[in-house]
């Protein structure tokens, strides 16, 4: 564990300058994270797991108004027929292969507007064995992907005995999953310190490759009508580009949320489903505005885009030096500070000072 501004982060093969954000960062596999939440679910004495059994569909009252509960059916072996579980409230986060805009349109609502922007993302993962002297007493280095460095890495302690490699590449530019490609795809990095601190390493696993091809966000807060004691969370309402680490985040934003709102009594569902899409809003813009900055990204370019990017851009270049914009990046992309944070005198005047030449954004 340590502070995430104090980690190396390069950009356009530059590093950030250090800094102390107050931000910690956790570099646990993620496995271990999710088993640790898992385990601290399980022990409430009111939660129950029904573990391989698929939903059906929605149980409602005869006219749609009210979602009272879901079919299911177990995937066992010797399971028996389908049966119905009623619920006081249904909370939908069922991830990316949500089914809720299907079963609503069998209970005569709007599907939500999908929003997509096809990435063409890939990650491929490996682990080493750690040796004393990798990564130099940091917790690990972030190669961040640019327009003119599309390729990015992450490589970091995830335990005492273990370092992680992630290798990304987009719009079809995956790394490869045979250890040779991988190392090669490793060495074209614009920062040679991930390539040669595994070069020699021992490796503990196979590359192994995760496609990402679109972020996806649903507009539930658009409908103008839907069930109540129904609600969408997390993934199933937007999937963001994992790239930016925010996805976790939103949804624990989306959680606390809706534990305000359970403090008053059941929520409104279209009163509760408008503050998740406020929350969204904030990283969706982040997300694919930053996306938008690579050649061959399908999207609208839009001035505000286009001027986002370039300044962002700017502000990268000044993180090099200064680490008041280091700090500011670091807490807009954790989700702590508002984009308008990085409008703020001090770093406005970081990223106006004059680059060297070649050193500045390419517009």
């Amino acid at each position: 564990m340590g502070d995430l501004g104090e980690q190396r982060w390069y950009f356009n093969a530059r590093p950030f300058r250090s800094t102390r954000t107050g931000l910690p960062s956790v570099t646990a596999q993620r496995p271990v994270l999710e088993e640790y939440f898992r385990d601290k679910v399980a022990a409430l004495p009111n939660v129950t797991f029904l573990e391989r059994t698929d939903v059906l569909g929605f149980l409602s009252t005869p006219d749609g108004r009210q979602v009272t509960g879901v079919r299911l059916r177990s995937t066992a072996a010797d399971a028996g027929s389908a049966f119905n579980l009623d619920a006081d409230l249904l909370v939908d986060a069922t991830g990316r292969g949500s089914r809720t805009p299907v079963w609503l349109e069998e209970l005569g609502y709007e599907r939500p507007v999908e929003q997509r922007m096809a990435i063409g993302l890939a990650y491929t993962t490996r682990l080493y064995r750690r040796r004393p002297d990798m990564l130099n007493g940091t917790q690990f280095i972030n190669c961040i992907a640019s327009r003119e460095f599309p390729r990015g890495a992450f490589f970091g302690q995830v335990d005492r005995k273990t370092c992680i490699v992630s290798l990304t590449g987009i719009l079809g530019d995956h790394p490869p999953t045979d250890p040779g490609g991988f190392l090669a795809f490793a060495r074209s990095l614009p920062v040679a310190d991930v390539y040669e601190q595994i070069r020699h390493a021992e490796p503990l696993s196979d590359p192994v490759c995760f496609r990402f091809p679109a972020s996806v966000r649903r507009h539930y807060e658009r409908l103008p009508r839907l069930p109540e004691r129904l609600l969408v969370l997390g993934d199933a309402v937007c999937s963001l580009n994992p790239n930016y680490s925010q996805g976790m985040t939103v949804a624990a934003m989306e959680v606390m949320a809706l534990r305000r709102r359970l403090s008053r009594g059941t929520p409104s569902t279209i009163a509760f489903m408008r503050e998740v899409g406020r929350i969204v809003d904030q990283p969706w813009f982040i997300s694919t505005t930053n996306d938008l900055k690579y050649n061959g990204m399908a999207g609208h370019r839009g001035l505000t885009a286009r001027m986002g990017n370039a300044y962002v851009t700017r502000l990268h270049h000044a993180a090099a030096k200064d680490p008041a914009v280091t700090n500011a990046l670091m807490r807009v992309a954790g989700l702590i500070d508002r984009p308008t944070a990085l409008m703020r005198p001090r770093v406005l005047l970081g990223a106006l000072r004059p680059q060297k030449p070649g050193t500045g954004p390419v517009e």
